[in-house]
């Protein structure tokens, strides 16, 4: 479970970032686009209601310019038909000179007018039950009064939003008053979205107000979770292609130390084989030679040459009894390159990367404890196959305990002026009487095998000046030891 949790806790981790990233990213565009939409419409909603409100203006200007010399003060006159061109317009009130005006507030706002030659407004009323005010003009010879209703002043033809569904929420407000507009849907929670704005009138100044508010179950979440899901199988598509990518450098990694290790095999063969037969082979031509010469000479020596035959038998024999016994006899190789300074622990790190799918597939616990950096005089493809052999063979001996007893540490460190690599097991180690012979060529108690690993590795270890040795583990399993030269620090 913990090697697990290291090896997908990255993966989550790197999963998890681009996700949240990734869905950031959408609820900000989203929100960004949400947000463009209302100001868009807040700013229409204001400019079709400053032009009715200024139209409103323009109103009260036509009606005191035209209007008549002399005060007829008839009910049918022309601005009394307004209401009829403009629904808004609920009355029109005129006050003659010398009149008073029906209604309260009005003279004071035909005072303001007079004295500021514009239009006043006059008894407002936001409740939405009435929703309505006045606008005074002061005027020679007459003065004007319109009494405007809110409600039909929203140009509802030309209004960009559906004002029943639309979530946003716009008011007129004046004085302390609001005119609900639109109602839409205010939450808690979320965005808020806000636009303030006064009404391009000096007689008018109403704030148009749009209020939206963006709730949680607006965000685009097919969107993140598509993205989500994208992250995933990209992330997946990914790590696979990095196993096949590993498994396919360790495999090429593995067929590279088998190839070193069957050279090397070959290659104490090939010594061992010329060694041996050296010897017998120049005996038997010195002897067939010298019994030529004397049958050819005297042939009175027959005894002679019979006797240099007898030799030459004897010594054709002994090379059959080499090429017999060369399962049990491998000359020592002289190393051909000069050692290199490596160092142990990334020779251990080399040959557990490529074991790493055995020990997985096995279920072993592998450990490295390194007490101080290790650098030692040793030629690098030896050093990786004496350690890749040694953490095999104990691999293979782990086999015979149960999965949950599996466990396999490797400690590296320095004593007296050389290298010391262990390589330790809880296997079922090995008998007393079979230590001794664990480094012989061909010695082997694995069925099948062929006893040559063990004796390579010490072969190999003692041409590069180090040595190779073997004991039991307690209270159960093997330790195998390599020490070798350190290297001498810059």
């Amino acid at each position: 479970m913990p090697q697990l949790f290291k090896v997908y806790a990255p993966r989550f981790m790197v999963w998890f970032a681009i996700s949240a990233i990734g869905c950031v990213l959408l609820a900000r565009t989203e929100l960004a686009q949400l947000r463009e939409a209302f100001e868009t419409d807040a700013r229409i909603s204001h400019r079709l209601l400053s032009q009715r409100v200024v139209q409103h203006e323009a109103v009260l200007a036509t009606l005191a310019l035209l209007q008549p010399a002399a005060s007829l003060g008839s009910n049918d006159s022309a601005e009394q038909r307004l209401p009829s061109v403009y629904p808004q317009i609920l009355s029109v009130q005129r006050r003659d000179a010398g009149a008073a005006w029906l209604g309260t507030g009005l003279d004071a706002a035909e005072k303001t007018s007079r004295t500021g030659r514009v239009a006043v407004l006059a008894n407002a009323d936001f409740t939405l039950a009435r929703g309505r005010y006045q606008l005074v003009l002061a005027a020679q010879p007459a003065s004007y009064a319109l009494l405007i209703d809110i409600h039909g002043t929203i140009p509802w033809n030309d209004w960009s939003m559906p004002v029943q569904t639309s979530p946003v929420r716009v008011t007129l407000e004046h004085a302390g008053q609001a005119f609900v507009v639109q109602a839409g849907r205010i939450k808690t929670g979320g965005w808020r979205f806000a636009f303030h704005k006064h009404l391009d009138s000096v007689s008018q100044p109403f704030e148009v107000v749009a209020i939206r508010q963006v709730g949680w179950l607006e965000l685009p979440w097919l969107a993140m979770a598509l993205w989500t899901f994208a992250v995933a199988a990209a992330l997946a598509g990914w790590s696979a292609w990095q196993r096949q990518r590993s498994a396919r450098r360790r495999a090429e990694a593995l067929l590279r130390v088998g190839q070193v290790a069957r050279l090397n095999t070959l290659g104490e063969l090939a010594a061992g084989m010329a060694h041996e037969l050296n010897q017998p082979l120049t005996a038997i031509l010195a002897n067939t030679q010298a019994a030529k010469r004397l049958l050819q000479d005297d042939p009175g020596e027959l005894p002679t040459a019979l006797q240099a035959m007898d030799q030459a038998v004897a010594q054709a024999r002994r090379a059959a009894e080499v090429l017999g016994r060369l399962r049990r006899t491998v000359e020592q190789p002289v190393p051909t390159a000069p050692g290199q300074t490596v160092g142990l622990a990334q020779a251990v790190r080399s040959a557990l990367d490529l074991l790493e799918p055995e020990c997985r597939r096995r279920g072993v616990v592998t450990a490295v404890h390194i007490d101080q950096p290790v650098l030692v005089l040793a030629e690098r493809v030896a050093l990786e196959q004496i350690v890749h052999n040694l953490i095999t063979n104990a691999l293979q001996a782990l086999d015979a305990v149960p999965a949950s007893e599996r466990r396999l540490a490797v400690h590296i460190g320095a004593a007296k002026g050389m290298g010391v690599l262990r390589v330790l097991d809880t296997g079922p180690g090995m008998a007393p009487d079979t230590l001794p012979h664990v480094f012989e060529p061909f010695f082997t108690t694995r069925e099948g095998g062929l006893g040559l690993g063990l004796s390579l590795c010490e072969t190999l270890a003692s041409g590069m000046g180090g040595q190779l040795s073997a004991q039991a583990n307690m209270p159960r399993g093997a330790i195998f030891v390599l020490t070798l030269p350190l290297a001498s620090r810059p």
